[in-house]
């Protein structure tokens, strides 16, 4: 009971820390709303937007949810082919590689332009596009480096290829493809954000960003800032508990 409340309670002092140091900085530096805004001047947007606020942020997080989404789906497809074929995973890295090498904010507006007026559809590819490659190298890592003994075993006790896949890869792959889900949730919000402020017919967190820069209104830009963390990190837990039900076994306890 102490240990989980351990969990709860030390990151939520590191959240409280972080924001009286910001409300230092703030004060001490004597910056005005127009030029910084304190945590303390948050709350009055919050208060003022709430319903854009809620409007806005399950429209973020849906198309980010869905992004991901395909990106498990798609990513883990290309690390099977990749993992299991080592002719395809030579012929197929450099093509991710240079994909993924691409800055995806000169890509935005490309799509946005490509689709015109089909803002969700806009909005969940950059989702998926910024968070496939991790999951799919890590999932073609995981299989690829599967001690080759363990294939040898079950094969000469008659197992089959699928088999092999889901008694002994699919587990080894587990972690792998949890630690990349960690990094893909906070690159998928990036993806979607992006886009919600480059596109035209922009809705969600991003496009309430962008109307508060284009109105010189920090708090308000801000409040959407601190939104899309609480968001991502909301996310990421879920990943965390997901990992603990189907990878727990590979967790190794504190020293």
């Amino acid at each position: 009971m102490n240990q989980n409340l351990g969990k709860v309670m030390v990151p939520t002092a590191a959240m409280i820390i972080f924001l009286l140091i910001w409300e230092a900085v703030v004060w001490a530096a004597g910056w005005p709303k127009y030029k910084m805004a304190a945590p303390s001047d948050l709350l009055p947007a919050y208060i003022k937007h709430w319903d854009l606020f809620v409007t806005m942020s399950w429209q973020t997080l849906w198309r980010t949810v869905v992004g991901l989404l395909l990106a498990v789906v798609v990513g883990t497809g290309f690390g099977m082919i990749m993992g299991f074929s080592r002719v395809m995973r030579d012929a197929l890295y450099p093509l991710l590689v240079g994909f993924n090498a691409i800055p995806k904010a000169t890509v935005v507006p490309i799509v946005a332009l490509m689709f015109v007026g089909a803002h969700d559809f806009n909005t969940v590819l950059i989702a998926f596009m910024i968070s496939f490659f991790p999951i799919a190298v890590s999932v073609s890592i995981g299989l690829s480096t599967l001690e080759p003994e363990y294939r040898d075993i079950l094969r000469s006790l008659g197992a089959s290829q699928s088999t092999i896949f889901w008694k002994i890869a699919l587990p080894k792959t587990l972690p792998e493809f949890f630690g990349a889900m960690k990094v893909a949730v906070t690159l998928a919000f990036i993806g979607t954000n992006l886009m919600e402020i480059v596109s035209p017919h922009g809705r969600g967190l991003g496009a309430l960003f962008d109307s508060g820069k284009t109105n010189s209104d920090y708090p308000l830009m801000f409040a959407v800032l601190i939104a899309l963390a609480v968001l991502g990190i909301l996310l990421y837990y879920v990943v965390v508990a997901l990992e603990k039900i189907f990878a727990g076994w590979a967790e190794r306890p504190a020293q």
